[in-house]
């Protein structure tokens, strides 16, 4: 329902004028381009393009709303929106890591403790390989005394033999890249503690109590 821009001087008494069941809802208003006071029981579409006022019965602005944006400027604040709530997000997810990670690790001892514990372990795997690969080292020197037999014409040699120096080859070379690859785990598990060390660094502080006596502590009621 649209107003007369006449009743622009009496904003306060427009719930009187507009009488009914239009009296209990708020009321649209605007100056168009022409200067024109336009009120209305909607959002006034010669207003689009600036602040709409909405108005209570008694007359009182209740809020106020910006003009109506351009094609570009929406997509221009969607993209804004976006990032922000993507930031928003990002800071969450930065918070709850850190929560967890200060749960884990709430002192140094237990960060050391559990960098430790992982390296061992990698450790035993590879004292368990080197073990191994000594065993085959063992195997070999076995394998190429069986040969020397054949080793004025190795073609004699049987297929079988051939086949289990190939196999020892084999496992050497598995050997060999397993113990390289859990090499490079310690400096990935360390590469690892070292980035938690540092952000713990700065989140201990924050989460340990005050000290006795400092400045954060409680102080001592004196009777």
């Amino acid at each position: 329902m649209r107003l007369p821009s006449l009743l622009s001087p009496g904003l306060a008494g427009l719930a009187f004028l507009l009488g009914g069941a239009a009296a209990a809802q708020d009321i649209y208003s605007c100056v168009d381009a022409k200067g024109r006071t336009l009120t209305a029981d909607r959002p006034i579409a010669e207003c689009t393009d600036r602040t709409q006022r909405t108005l209570s019965p008694s007359g009182i602005v209740t809020r106020q709303i910006g003009p109506s944006l351009t094609a570009h400027e929406q997509t221009a604040q969607d993209e804004k929106d976006r990032r922000a709530a993507e930031l928003r997000a990002r800071e969450a997810e930065e918070r709850r890591r850190d929560k967890a990670l200060l749960l884990r690790y709430p002192t140094p001892e237990v960060h050391a403790r559990e960098r430790s514990a992982a390296l061992l372990q990698i450790d035993e795997v590879i004292k368990a390989s080197s073990k191994r690969r000594g065993e085959l080292a063992d195997q070999r020197k076995s394998l190429a005394g069986e040969l020397e037999f054949y080793a004025k014409d190795p073609s004699r040699a049987p297929a079988s033999l051939k086949r289990r120096l190939e196999e020892n080859e084999g496992s050497v070379a598995v050997q060999q890249r397993f113990i390289a690859d859990q090499q490079q785990e310690k400096k990935r598990v360390n590469q690892r503690f070292d980035e938690e060390l540092a952000k713990l660094r700065q989140l201990w502080p924050a989460a340990s109590p005050p000290a006795p006596g400092s400045a954060g502590s409680s102080r001592t009621v004196r009777n």
